[in-house]
């Protein structure tokens, strides 16, 4: 047995237990699902034992007690200050692997860039920051529908740490679009996925309570948005950061700017990019004033520009991306809905994973469709309101692995 130290502090009160508590020799101080009732039992067991102790084979089911707990602070409007005092169950190492077994644990990491962008910290900021960014760097090189699978199903699921999902998805999707489309060097690359992640830092915590505000934003809350753009700028160079065109893009990210990307300036082009990227997010996410549209139709808002003209950069991400990305929904002409799991041929042709059947039934294993076949070709974009089944996403992203016989465009 690998026995891992805990803190106290860090047993929820109340809460069952998610894994047997032992002591430093394994004998077993309480089994999973004991509720444990006051502060002074926790006292009496590390005071007995020498201290609390978890098997590391259980560090999987704690580490997504801990993500379920700063889920339940944050629902209860709890303050930046007590949620970054709440400690995970298990030691350093285990709090700050994101990746496991070439997986990525999305809600670890919703939890980390969240942390980054709504609480900034002049001392760790840059690596909290480099660490997000690098995570989402390489998983996008190695399984890019995977990465945009994940993300998009849960900006269209999930109100909870809107800002930190929605700048990791409009950095993603930028960046394919650089890489895959624009064939910007790699430099200009990375600071427009970083650009994309920092472009609402100064906003984080006012974004995440318009998702779930009644009204629409007072005048307070107006000035606020319309001055985040500068505001952002300013706490970024409070932080160290000092690239003139990471700090010019997101000064610069809001600014209505049709025409080619080739005649703005280098950070205008990242903003132009960041603009379209930004507008596609933000309609995938639920509010309680309106619900998502479709990722299809939040994807064809952004084709056209200001003056109903083709735009560059939209049309850029369409191509890097489709108009059905992993993780929307589409009805087949089969009459089957599916969830798309890797983009196709080209931008209207994904492969996609059976989730209803004919009849309308949730099926029980997800038959995977290539949608170039007149038989199971896309009629039609389906919202994720609209789909009452729910997506593992740990059975779901294997699909999403690019076989040998795909063609991306």
């Amino acid at each position: 047995m690998n026995l891992i130290p805990i803190e106290i502090d860090s047993i929820r009160i109340g809460y069952p237990l998610p894994c047997d508590l032992v002591d430093k020799d394994g004998v077993l101080l309480a089994k999973k699902s004991f509720v444990v009732r006051s502060k002074d039992d926790l006292v009496m067991f590390h005071n007995r034992s020498n201290g609390l102790f978890i098997d590391g084979l259980d560090a999987e089911a704690l580490h997504k007690a801990y993500i379920d707990q700063l889920q339940t602070m944050m629902r209860n409007d709890k303050s930046i200050g007590e949620i970054a005092d709440s400690k995970l169950l298990v030691d350093k190492a285990v709090k700050r692997t994101a990746v496991t077994d070439d997986r990525v644990d999305w809600r670890d990491l919703q939890v980390q860039a969240n942390y980054v962008l709504r609480d900034p910290h002049k001392e760790s900021f840059i690596d909290r920051l480099e660490h997000v960014h690098q995570i989402l760097f390489k998983e996008s090189l190695r399984n890019p529908n995977g990465v945009l699978f994940a993300l998009i199903q849960l900006s269209a699921t999930e109100t909870e740490m809107y800002s930190a999902t929605h700048a990791m998805l409009v950095s993603v999707i930028c960046g394919l679009a650089a890489r895959e489309v624009l064939n910007w060097p790699e430099p200009v690359d990375m600071l427009l996925r970083k650009a994309a992640l920092t472009m609402n830092i100064s906003m984080t915590e006012l974004q995440d309570r318009l998702t779930s505000q009644k009204r629409p934003a007072d005048a307070f809350q107006q000035a606020h948005i319309a001055d985040h753009p500068q505001k952002s700028v300013e706490l970024l160079q409070a932080m160290g950061i000092t690239d003139s065109t990471w700090l010019d893009a997101v000064a610069a990210h809001h600014i209505e700017g049709p025409g080619g990307l080739r005649s703005k300036a280098p950070a205008h082009r990242l903003a132009r990019l960041i603009q379209r990227a930004d507008m596609f997010a933000a309609r995938l996410s639920p509010r309680l004033t309106r619900p998502p549209v479709s990722p299809a139709v939040a994807m064809q808002a952004c084709y056209f520009d200001e003056n109903k003209q083709v735009d560059e950069a939209g049309a850029a991400l369409i191509k890097a991306v489709g108009i059905y990305q992993p993780g929307a929904y589409v009805k087949l002409a089969s009459e089957e809905v599916a969830v798309v799991v890797r983009r196709g041929a080209n931008t209207s042709t994904p492969r996609v994973a059976v989730v209803l059947n004919r009849s309308g039934m949730p099926t029980a294993e997800h038959a995977v469709r290539d949608t170039s076949h007149k038989d199971y070709r896309v009629v039609a974009s389906v919202p994720h309101h609209e789909v009452k089944v729910h997506i593992t996403m740990d059975r779901m992203l294997p699909l999403t692995q690019t076989a040998p016989t795909d063609r991306l465009w």
